[in-house]
């Protein structure tokens, strides 16, 4: 593996994880607007 190979691996893990999180941030950040809770459900 040579070490361009090496960066762009690393470059889509960071990019796959920054959306992943990016999104959960969205989720809980418009939950906290809207009053919801944040996986679904009912935890009363």
């Amino acid at each position: 593996m040579t070490l361009t190979q090496k960066r762009i691996l690393i470059l889509i893990i960071v990019i796959l994880a920054a959306a992943v999180l990016g999104r959960l941030a969205i989720r809980a950040f418009m939950n906290l607007m809207l009053g919801g809770t944040l996986f679904g459900g009912n935890f009363l």
